[in-house]
Parts: C-alpha cells; structure tokens; sequence
C-alpha cells in the first residue's frame, strides 16, 4: 500500500507541475531549466528525490534513507508518472486510434 501511496504522490505532483496553470509562466521562461517542467519524466524524477527527502515527515510511506532508494525513488517517480501522464489526460483516458492507410 505504501508503493500505491508513493506513486499516486509522486503522479499528482508531476501532473501539478507539468500542466498546472499555477505553474505556466515558470515553464514558459526560455531558461535551460525551465524545460524540465514541460517534461512528465524528467520532472517525475525529480518529484522522486522530492518524495525521498520528505519520507521522515510523512506515514503514508516509509523507507530507509540510503543512496539506493535516493535513486530508486527517482526512477520508479519518473517511470509511473511518465506512464500515467500518457494515459491519462483532462479528458480522462487517452484512446488514440489509428486510421488505416489504404
């Protein structure tokens, strides 16, 4: 439970920064930067070290705080949140079909 607990964190941040109105002016600055926040797995990677450093202020999980899980909140932040940004949309799910070539 604490994984699903991590994961669904680590999405709802990167979605707040990624396409949160909030946050459009920041992501919109031509700084080198900046252009982290337009990308769901760059950022998830970050909201992962985030979510790592803020592991002894929370309950909803709990891990030993180690270089391993500073890089494995990392990966697994960025990988789910990338995965569930491509599935999912303000719409809800995303279906995009194909039109065959004929």
């Amino acid at each position: 439970m604490q994984l699903l607990w991590f994961i669904l964190s680590a999405y709802g941040l990167t979605q707040i920064l990624v396409y949160g109105s909030i946050f459009k002016e920041i992501r919109d600055l031509s700084l080198n930067y900046t252009k982290l926040l337009s990308c769901p797995m760059c950022t998830g990677f970050w909201v992962g070290v985030i979510l790592f450093f803020l592991n002894p202020f929370t309950e909803l999980f709990t891990f030993e705080l180690n270089l391993a899980n500073f890089l494995i909140c990392g990966w697994l932040s960025s990988g789910t949140s990338y995965i569930l940004c491509m599935m999912f949309d303000d719409d809800g799910l995303k279906i995009v079909r194909k039109q065959n070539e004929h």
